[in-house]
């Protein structure tokens, strides 16, 4: 059983079409093709192979690869230094935000809406090791 698939298999893979291309006012061929479907998938499978190649390619041998992130090509330095400047970009980033909260609750302050807070409810610092 198996055999009669596979031989069915090559058989269709083998069969012959043809693919006609016409004119469609005068019906007049244009170009004809015959082919074949073992003939389709390897010229798709060769078309596929050699873009993957190409794209490799130009990403290996050009100067390309260094603007790529996850590939990890580029100088240490250049590595370094734009850790350097992701850490010093996020603690601007925290310090602008604690002054925009600052310059909000100046401004309640100056603007008389500051509200009451309950000192009853406080959470302070446990202080350790007191003596009395």
């Amino acid at each position: 059983m198996e055999k009669t698939e596979a031989t069915n298999r090559l058989k269709r893979l083998r069969n012959h079409y043809r693919l006609v291309v016409m004119n469609e006012d005068t019906y007049e061929e244009v170009v004809k093709f015959k082919l074949s479907r073992l003939s389709v998938y390897i010229v798709m499978s060769s078309i596929f192979v050699l873009l993957v190649a190409l794209t490799s390619a130009l990403i290996i041998f050009t100067p390309l690869k260094y603007y790529l992130p996850g590939v990890g090509y580029g100088n240490v330095k250049q590595i370094k230094e734009y850790r350097n400047l992701k850490i010093r970009t996020d603690s601007m980033e925290k310090a602008l935000l604690h002054q925009q909260v600052f310059v909000e609750n100046l401004q309640k302050v100056l603007q008389g809406n500051v509200v009451k807070m309950d000192t009853n409810n406080l959470k302070l610092p446990k202080l350790e090791n007191i003596t009395e």
